[in-house]
């Protein structure tokens, strides 16, 4: 599946408010990323478009399956590591923001490695 570094974090941040929240308006995806709301109307127009999310009856988002699934893949890849950049000695907001960046490029295998030697560890 081909899509946008920013597409995958736009997906992520509509699942982190979803969770927060219970719901998902623009408004707070533009506060959560620190853009402009014509950049998340823009945004959200291209992920209705490509089948990622829609809008339910309230007009709050909707992530749709294969929108779910990208969003899940990024906040795990992000937390994972996250707490693995905290466990180096990393300051946590330098953790969240590094953890943001490496996220997208990281290939699977490279990041199913980084997963097993994260729960070998945690067994330890």
């Amino acid at each position: 599946m081909n899509i946008h570094k920013s597409a995958e974090d736009y997906l992520e941040a509509m699942l982190m408010l979803k969770e927060e929240r219970g719901y998902v308006r623009s408004i707070d995806v533009a506060d959560k990323l620190g853009v402009t709301k014509p950049s998340v109307s823009y945004a959200t127009k291209r992920l209705r478009e490509s089948g990622y999310i829609s809008f339910d009856s309230a007009g709050m988002i909707v992530l749709l399956e294969p929108g779910l699934e990208i969003a899940e893949r990024m906040y795990e890849r992000h937390k994972l590591l996250t707490e693995l950049l905290i466990g180096l000695g990393v300051s946590e907001k330098t953790a969240r923001e590094d953890a943001c960046k490496i996220e997208h490029d990281l290939s699977v295998e490279t990041f199913d490695a980084i997963r097993r030697h994260a729960q070998q560890y945690r067994r330890t």
